[in-house]
């Protein structure tokens, strides 16, 4: 598979020969029939698969959500398949951000305080967590919104503050399933920019699935499914 690569980087995630299947009823459904796809720290990927191609099923893989039938995922160069739950758990924590279609903000919480949580729990003291929610949210325009609850909030002004609770813990890859699907084309794009300005000047691994074409140029690569395996959009 051909792709541009960074000089002297290992990938921060490598899928290796991913192989998935589903039984529907009597028959098997083969989703990912040997899937390779490598993302090196700062280096966005647009998976520009129709739905039901399987780009949920690859990035709940990547993000060690979901095992593979055969193959690997390599986080940082090391192998996850013989890790425990309790290892994989921690990677997810601390390796790895999620953005959904869906926000799934705390509605009792502020904005600041939804990017705050995840660092506290990590253990970081209140008064850190704070400080770097409120750098992560200024740099994505939230700067007047932060003691906002989501209800007071746009729907683009959410899917911001998803994305900075995505990488509140300078995880090294970001995923993100369709982030923008539920926001109107011109506001779809500001949140799109501000993500690709955010995984460039975070040096991120990203793999964001959407359908919008013209969002997905802005990345550095595009990639699709075809018959369960990644291909290189030129």
């Amino acid at each position: 598979m051909s792709e541009t690569r960074p000089k002297d980087k290992e990938p921060a995630v490598f899928l290796h020969a991913i192989e998935r299947r589903y039984s529907q009823g009597a028959a098997m459904l083969e989703i990912l029939t040997g899937a390779e796809l490598a993302v090196w720290p700062g280096q966005s990927v647009a998976l520009i698969a129709p739905s039901g191609t399987g780009k949920s099923t690859l990035l709940h893989i990547a993000g060690l959500l979901e095992h593979p039938d055969a193959g690997e995922v390599y986080v940082d160069g090391t192998a996850t398949s013989t890790l425990s739950d309790a290892e994989r758990t921690r990677i997810r924590r601390t390796e790895i951000g999620f953005v959904y279609q869906f926000h799934h903000l705390l509605p009792e919480f502020s904005a600041i305080e939804n990017v705050m949580l995840p660092q506290m729990i990590s253990g970081l003291a209140r008064k850190e967590a704070r400080k770097r929610a409120d750098e992560l949210l200024s740099y994505l325009g939230l700067k007047e919104r932060l003691e906002h609850r989501p209800a007071q909030l746009s729907g683009g002004e959410q899917q911001r503050v998803a994305i900075a609770r995505a990488v509140a813990n300078a995880p090294r890859i970001l995923l993100a399933d369709e982030p923008t699907g539920n926001l109107d084309p011109r506001t779809a794009g500001h949140v799109f920019q501000a993500l690709a300005q955010l995984v460039r000047a975070s040096g991120l691994a990203a793999v964001i699935a959407t359908h919008n074409m013209q969002l997905a140029q802005r990345m550095d690569r595009r990639v699709t499914l075809q018959d369960g395996r990644v291909v290189e959009v030129t």
